[in-house]
């Protein structure tokens, strides 16, 4: 079966959740106070985009989140390069990261609103904060895990130490790196739905905890939904780097024809 096949069957049952939630709802089933049709999610969508507010707070949101994920996917990577290729940077960084990744989101925020208060600097930090350790953790996993025969072969051609690096090294440690990237897309919405939950005037999460203060259902579905949306663009994106960067890995070869 081609790529089109299984992506139209992986799509088969979100259309019947769909479709089972819209049938209980228009027969009475479940209670629009509880569950609201999707069809009045719908509606509610079209009415919040028409009017702007939809779309500034989308914005404002994806703006946090790609500038945490920059700031934090940069600092990341920079320390499971020096982890993964020093013992002696390892011994001086890795205790300390593994310990803060244990702290939930929630523990720390009293904390952070203290550093920052509750303005665009406490969101970005911990959305920053939720996409480091995926991208850490992965990239030292993959540069630790790189075939010692390639390294070898290397030296024996007469590759220098960077030369190693870039063309053995690095290449080899990719598909870590990018699962690493798949995972901390998905933390940082993690992290961005707490922070915008606290003192937050605008984005995804204040237009949330503003519809449960009006009992509006239908906004606070819509808003889950923008969620999961955005998480399923963000997934896909990350396979299309894969399949682009990858071609040349036999694991990933035959998608990315």
């Amino acid at each position: 079966m081609g790529r089109r096949g299984l992506l139209a069957i992986s799509w088969l049952a979100p259309i019947a959740l769909i479709v089972a939630w819209e049938t209980s709802a228009q027969f009475g089933w479940v209670s629009p106070q509880v569950l609201p049709a999707p069809s009045k999610v719908v509606r509610t969508a079209y009415r919040l985009a028409t009017s702007g507010t939809l779309l500034t707070d989308l914005g404002v949101s994806l703006l946090r989140a790609a500038t945490g994920f920059a700031i934090g996917g940069s600092i990341a990577f920079t320390l499971g390069v020096l982890v993964g290729f020093s013992r002696l940077a390892e011994a001086l960084i890795d205790r300390s990261i593994q310990m803060i990744r244990a702290i939930p989101f929630l523990a720390l925020l009293p904390l952070v609103i203290v550093w920052f208060g509750v303005g665009e600097g406490e969101k970005i930090f911990l959305v920053s904060l939720g996409v480091t350790f995926p991208i850490y953790i992965n990239t030292t996993l993959g540069i630790r895990q790189v075939d010692p025969k390639l390294l070898e072969l290397g030296r024996v051609q007469g590759l220098s130490r960077i030369q190693l690096i870039r063309r053995i090294i690095l290449p080899g440690a990719l598909p870590s790196i990018l699962t690493g990237v798949r995972y901390s897309l998905a933390t940082a919405w993690l992290a961005l739905v707490v922070a915008e939950t606290i003192g937050a005037q605008s984005g995804i999460g204040f237009l949330a905890m503003d519809a449960r203060e009006f009992l509006r259902t239908d906004v606070v579905v819509l808003t889950i939904v923008i969620y999961a949306l955005i998480g399923v663009v963000a997934d896909a994106i990350a396979r299309l780097l894969e399949r682009r960067l990858l071609a040349w890995h036999p694991n990933y070869a035959s998608t990315a024809r």
